[in-house]
């Protein structure tokens, strides 16, 4: 998979004109890339696209138009896009209640590295959470983890002949399990290099 590089970025002033039809196409896309582990562990799988807008606001908030400050943003940005053999995504922890949320990250201490995949047939996949920097404490763990889930190249060939993929969490105060969706497995077979 390619990264992305400063040529795949509009200016501030394209983007501007090209923002609101370009954040359409990014919401519709994430459908299928977003999977929900029970009501409050959400993962939203990356890929070029997401990272491409993720790039493109933060160069839009901080007004970033030099050609450092580029370049540092697509260096934060770009280890979220997959690379072929691994999925990567987003893990968000969802509480709407503040008192809740603060109880649950403290009871949730642990919870990224027991998010899983499976393809049917082999092994759970267990995620590899917060590669770039340290997202909990001795208190509580954070409500926004990064995951990466490597797929051995049989696992990447059984979903390309039409494996089932189920995806879950297993962690002593949260326990979830799904199968994934037609539309969100073919979404995610796409990022493999098979």
């Amino acid at each position: 998979m390619n990264k992305i590089a400063p040529a795949d970025l509009m200016t501030l002033e394209a983007y501007s004109k090209a923002r609101p039809e370009f954040r359409k196409q990014v919401i519709a896309h994430k459908k299928d890339r977003t999977i929900a582990l029970g009501d409050h562990i959400t993962l939203l799988f990356e890929d070029a696209l997401t990272v491409r807008y993720q790039v493109q606001e933060m160069l839009r908030v901080e007004r970033i138009f030099e050609e450092d400050g580029i370049r540092d943003e697509l260096d934060a940005y770009n280890p979220l896009v997959p690379d072929g053999s691994n999925w990567k995504a987003t893990l968000l922890i969802e509480y709407s209640d503040v008192e809740e949320r603060r109880v649950m990250l403290a009871r949730l201490k642990g919870v990224e590295d027991c998010v899983w995949v499976q393809v049917d047939g082999h092994e759970r996949v267990s995620a590899i959470a917060d590669e770039d920097l340290e997202r909990e404490n001795d208190e509580k763990t954070s409500a926004v983890h990064f995951v990466r889930f490597e797929l051995m190249p049989a696992m990447k060939r059984a979903l390309a002949d039409g494996a089932r993929l189920a995806m879950g969490v297993d962690h002593p105060a949260y326990a979830a399990a799904v199968e994934t969706a037609a539309a969100a497995r073919a979404a995610l077979i796409r990022d493999l290099e098979i």
